[in-house]
């Protein structure tokens, strides 16, 4: 059995005695069992749930709310965890909020458990996790790379911004430049097409919080260059990619990306030039993957329009501007993904996982990234249409996914050159 596992108000974790783990996905609380449920992955951290009290079930296979610690007699709190790269969430934690309660925080919150003194959490490892094992990152001597760097280009605008975002907001992209390995995250455009649900970089004041600041500068081309270049000559299984999140769309700065992109291949062929888009200007992604993008990820939560619309709340394009890029890039040579925002009791429905296999036979993707969507669920499906759809369940949709001919399932890009 795996028992239900809370936090008191004394900041302690605790394992209920009698009360079974549960989960949640959709709208609907569900007992976690064996077949869901992995060991708490290495790089993984535990956080409550703000204002969230757990639910349990109890040995009669009812849904109850534990208010009170029993053995502290204090509140008890709803904990989840934090995933590192490589592991796909299955079950969000179970609990109940007042409605007087803030929207919770951008965070993916994954149900976790206790059995037999050990830590579980809901998930599926989808990825190697390596590169971005935490312990690759924040290191001592990440301060002096990033001041030797920009000692090296002082009046570099990128650099001193992503120098915050490494040293201030930990960003493992930002932080990849000055250690010059592997991803490294570019950002260029102040602009977007898109009000997402959930974006990370720009939130209404009434809604959550955003993580981070998106940029208020439009770099040039050359700052691009100076930046991209050497990372690409000379770091180790080294991507650069426009469209982070402290951006907006990348497409909408394309002449800057293209005269950037020639500046870069002037200096090195080595290297994958990724973009992340949500692939809505089709007339930029165009341009980009004709100046010689080597690899695309395009951000999508559904292959279903009023989904999708509820979700990411175009402002100049539609899903069929989506589907049209793709198409494109992959006309044009360009190694083509998806990001697919993985949400447990959306994105494994039936009707969803149909719609989006057939977005994928359409369009010729190549690559599934699964990424855990960070969002509130009670938020979420406020704004969703309403449905009562079958659930194939999480490891459903990865194994079905799974079995789609020369599709590869993964957590992240990969280097294509």
């Amino acid at each position: 059995m795996y028992r239900l596992l809370f936090a008191g108000d004394d900041g302690r974790l605790y394992d209920h005695h009698t009360l079974r783990a549960t989960g949640r996905t959709g709208d609907r609380f569900v007992e976690l069992s064996g077949e869901d449920m992995e060991k708490l992955p290495a790089g993984a951290s535990l956080v409550m749930v703000p204002g969230g009290v757990p639910v349990g079930m109890t040995r009669e296979g009812n849904f109850t709310a534990l208010e009170y610690n029993p053995w502290t007699k204090g509140r008890s709190w709803a904990v989840g965890a934090l995933l590192p790269q490589g592991y796909t969430r299955t079950y969000l934690p179970s609990f109940t909020r007042s409605k007087r309660e803030s929207v919770l925080p951008l965070l993916g919150y994954t149900a976790v458990a206790c059995r037999e003194g050990e830590l579980y959490a809901a998930v599926r490892r989808t990825d190697d996790p390596e590169q971005w094992d935490p312990v690759h990152y924040d290191t001592a001597e990440l301060p002096l790379l990033v001041k030797s760097k920009l000692a090296i280009s002082p009046e570099n605008s990128i650099l001193r911004h992503l120098s915050h975002c490494a040293l201030d907001y930990h960003c493992f992209t930002a932080q990849n430049i000055f250690y010059g390995r592997w991803e490294g995250g570019i950002p260029v455009s102040p602009a977007c097409n898109a009000r997402c649900l959930g974006c990370i970089s720009l939130q209404p004041a009434e809604c959550c919080p955003s993580p981070q600041a998106r940029i208020g500068f439009s770099p040039d081309a050359a700052e691009v260059a100076e930046v991209a270049a050497p990372h690409l000559k000379n770091g180790e299984g080294a991507i650069i990619s426009f469209g982070q999140g402290c951006e907006g769309e990348p497409s909408l700065a394309a002449g800057t990306i293209v005269r950037a992109m020639k500046l870069i291949r002037a200096a090195t062929n080595r290297g994958t030039i990724n973009m992340n888009s949500n692939g809505g200007y089709s007339a930029g992604v165009s341009d980009i993957c004709c100046a010689g993008l080597d690899s695309i990820r395009v951000s999508i939560i559904s292959a279903r329009e009023d989904i999708y619309n509820a979700y990411y709340r175009p402002q100049s394009y539609s899903l069929a501007d989506v589907r049209y890029s793709l198409k494109k890039a992959a006309l044009l040579g360009v190694y083509t993904s998806l990001n697919l925002l993985v949400f447990p009791g959306l994105t494994d429905r039936a009707e969803e996982v149909a719609a989006l296999v057939n977005l994928i036979e359409e369009t010729g993707v190549k690559m599934v990234q699964l990424r855990n969507l960070n969002i509130d669920p009670d938020l979420l499906f406020q704004h969703l249409p309403s449905a009562e759809e079958d659930l194939l369940g999480i490891p459903g949709l990865i194994e079905l996914l799974q079995k789609v001919p020369g599709l590869k399932v993964s957590n992240f890009s990969h280097p294509v050159k």
